[in-house]
């Protein structure tokens, strides 16, 4: 971008609007940084750039990092922009600022009024001393016939001869000098941009479009590339991610299957322990049960010994009756021990079948992640453009008029969604606003914002009057 018009608007000598300010500085980020990328450009990066006026700084009570967050939020949105593209729009933006290319000489008219004549690419323009932004008069280029100056008096004459001179004096004749060159040089500038281009320049612009589209191709060649590598790389990620998540259910199935196994083994050894002492238990009580028959057969011949014979009997038919519930109760547990063991061994073969799905998975996937493979070639582009040729034979000042309306309806639609950004920054940080803190000139800006007034329509509506009154008017002031 011009250094110097960033200079300028840094120093204030050109005022610019405070949501202005910040959507300029992430133009500058752009072409100073180039693409946004939020693992590079952490917060606290822009902290030394000298991005925005003191004035804009000081008028809001908002921090560095408040600013640097608005600036990067516009600046991520520029994405894909070159850095000639990037300062081709910092001066589109800064061409609109009402103060952008307009030298300023101090003047007064017939009746020794001062003013202020306001000299730039689209004309003459008189302002107020004490406001620099809204010109009172304009008069464009197209209706200027001849411009002169004899010592400090300077001569206006416009395009209708009808309409009579009209004459300011300056403070010192090298002050005419050097607005007589101003003139002659925007004057020139103003006719060669509305004339046909030569064969050369026409080339020269043929050149300058083919060479705009091929590094456009290339950027986009470029982001292709780049997109398909970062998909790539997120697929490897994520086959990487996948194998070690199959590794660890892998791990897992495994110790669970030694579990398993320890399990059984323990379960086995039980129940044949359990198994053993029914049978055990079984062999008592038919001993005891014998023994009870054999007391029975017995012949007991004193009452004593019947006596105690019966409680024998008694207590031989207690011991079996609990061997036997013994008995029962061994069966019992020996039976749910080999309900348990078969349990474990289907959940061994159920655990051992796990680990088969997942190993033939992990392969499977090990194959397809080293097959992937990152492209390395992307097909190639040829453009050729065709030179287009523009014949503008009528070249007389109404057609120069109506060229420069043409131009600026065109130049206002591209820029309505621009100040629709610009507006919601606006909305956005006037609440935070110091008023006591605002200069002279913001407050001329707010006004002409809340009345709609811009520095194109502004003009537009002062040159809709006659050129013989507007002189008029100029004189009277």
């Amino acid at each position: 971008m011009d250094k110097k018009v960033k200079k300028q608007i840094l120093d204030e000598k050109i005022f610019c609007p405070p949501e202005a300010s910040v959507l300029l500085a992430s133009y500058a980020v752009q072409a100073k940084y180039g693409d946004y990328d939020p693992n590079v450009h952490k917060r606290g990066f822009l902290a030394q750039e000298e991005l925005l006026p003191k004035r804009v700084i000081n008028l809001y009570q908002m921090t560095p990092e408040m600013w640097e967050e608005r600036i990067t939020a516009w600046y991520a949105e520029h994405r894909g922009r070159a850095r000639d593209e990037a300062e081709m729009e910092y001066l589109k933006i800064a061409q609109d600022l009402e103060m952008y290319g307009v030298n300023y000489f101090a003047i007064r008219n017939k009746k020794g009024t001062e003013l202020l004549l306001g000299v730039d690419a689209l004309g003459l323009h008189i302002y107020d001393p004490d406001n620099r932004l809204t010109p009172k008069i304009s008069f464009p280029w197209n209706e200027i016939r001849n411009i002169s100056y004899s010592d400090k008096e300077f001569t206006i004459k416009p395009l209708d001869k009808k309409i009579d001179v009209f004459k300011f004096n300056s403070s010192k004749l090298r002050v005419n000098k050097l607005i007589l060159q101003l003139c002659i040089g925007n004057h020139d500038l103003f006719m060669r941009r509305r004339k046909a281009d030569s064969l050369e320049v026409q080339q020269m612009k043929a050149q300058a479009r083919e060479e705009k589209a091929r590094k456009q191709m290339e950027r986009q060649c470029l982001a292709r590339e780049k997109q398909m590598r970062e998909e790539a790389e997120r697929t490897r990620d994520e086959l990487e991610r996948r194998l070690m998540q199959l590794k660890e259910e892998a791990t897992m199935a495994n110790e669970a299957l030694m579990r398993s196994e320890e399990t059984a083994d323990l379960l086995a050894e039980k129940a044949q322990i359990t198994e053993e002492e029914a049978k055990l238990l079984a062999q008592k009580a038919a001993e005891a049960e014998q023994e009870m028959q054999r007391i029975k057969a017995t012949a007991i011949r004193t009452e004593e010994e019947k006596r105690l014979m019966e409680q024998k009997v008694l207590e031989a038919e207690m011991l079996a009756l609990k061997m036997a519930e013994e008995s029962e109760r061994r069966a019992k547990e020996a039976d749910q021990l080999k309900q348990d063991l078969q349990e474990a061994r289907e959940s061994e073969r159920r655990a051992k079948q796990k680990l088969l799905e997942i190993t033939s998975k992990s392969s499977y996937t090990s194959m397809n992640s080293s097959t992937t493979a990152l492209p390395t070639d992307l097909p190639s582009f040829n453009l050729i453009s065709e030179s287009l040729s523009f014949d503008f034979k009528d070249t007389d000042m109404k057609r120069l008029s109506m060229e420069i309306e043409k131009e600026k309806v065109e130049y206002m639609e591209k820029s309505k969604h621009l100040q629709e950004q610009l507006n919601e920054l606006k909305t956005e940080i006037e609440a935070l606003k110091l008023k006591e803190r605002e200069t002279a000139l913001d407050i001329l800006h707010n006004e002409n914002s809340s009345r709609g007034n811009s520095k194109h329509n502004t003009i537009k509506k002062l040159t809709l009057q006659s050129t013989k009154s507007r002189v008029a008017f100029f004189e009277e002031l």
